[in-house]
């Protein structure tokens, strides 16, 4: 198991106290990683639970992001992504990319948020159709979610049989969505965070979360303590690795964006630019 965390942090008293690292449990390295770009992120549709694969820029990202982790010198004992191929596609090229070969958790409540009746939309005929203003709303609101997709669609998760399946081993229906907000996705990640990743980051693990947009704006609003303005504005670059250096109550001490701060900054525009439909 790892415990490399951010340089010689650690490593001021060895001089008078040489004892391993490994004798001692020590709060474990997080790492957040958006996906690469997607086929609808390129499209520029609405794309939520509907699944799509990377781009070839996609997966260029996705490698570039597990050799800036590597070249860092992060190793990873567990990984966690969506039920989505475009996250489950970054994440095995990022390990790779890393050489590494380990544990990966699957989970919906990591998907995307589900963007409702809107899935499969152009955002800028989108905004055009029903104004800047309501479909800013419905895009990055707090707690406003668009209309839901009707039941009988095949964009409702409950006709996707993967889902089907999750509801046959015990899953309530009742929670897959047919539209969600911000504040939907809080609600479905934070048990997650909270009763799987938690433990393993107290265990010294270190932990890869490679997801979507949304579902890690809400690990972001509730690790940094972002409000639910802030957080509207809050964007986040597809493959490039938000690195977390955790205190023992897994308060954050530090933050960062991994790789080239000019290229990362030009990105997150990209992101705020395509989400207000200015592009």
């Amino acid at each position: 198991m790892s415990h490399h965390g951010f340089g010689s942090t650690h490593s001021s008293n060895t001089a008078e106290i040489p004892v391993a690292p490994t004798i001692y449990t020590m709060t474990g390295t997080l790492v957040l990683l958006r996906h690469g770009q997607s086929t609808w992120n390129e499209l520029n549709l609405f794309t939520g639970w509907h699944d799509v694969e990377l781009t070839d820029q996609g997966v260029r990202e996705a490698a570039a992001a597990g050799a800036t982790m590597k070249e860092a010198g992060l190793v990873f004992d567990i990984a966690h992504t969506s039920l989505l191929r475009r996250a489950i596609e970054t994440n095995q090229l990022a390990l790779s990319a890393m050489g590494l070969n380990i544990p990966i958790e699957r989970t919906w409540r990591l998907n995307e948020r589900h963007y409702g009746a809107l899935q499969g939309l152009d955002k800028k005929e989108t905004t055009l159709r029903h104004g800047a203003e309501q479909t800013m709303i419905w895009r990055r609101s707090f707690d406003v979610p668009p209309p839901p997709v009707d039941a009988t669609s095949p964009e409702h998760p409950a006709n996707d049989p993967r889902y089907q399946q999750l509801i046959a081993q015990g899953l309530d229906a009742s929670l897959l969505p047919a539209t969600e907000c911000l504040a939907d996705v809080l609600v479905r990640v934070l048990p997650y965070w909270n009763d799987v990743i938690t433990p393993q980051l107290r265990e010294g693990k270190n932990v890869l979360v490679t997801a979507h947009g949304n579902s890690l704006r809400a690990l972001v609003m509730h690790l940094e303590k972002i409000s639910r303005d802030d957080i509207v504005e809050f964007n986040i670059p597809t493959g490039v690795p938000r690195l977390y250096e955790l205190s023992d109550a897994l308060t954050v001490k530090a933050v960062k964006y991994m790789g080239d701060q000019e290229a990362i900054a030009a990105a997150a525009e990209a992101v705020a630019k395509q989400a207000s439909g200015n592009h």
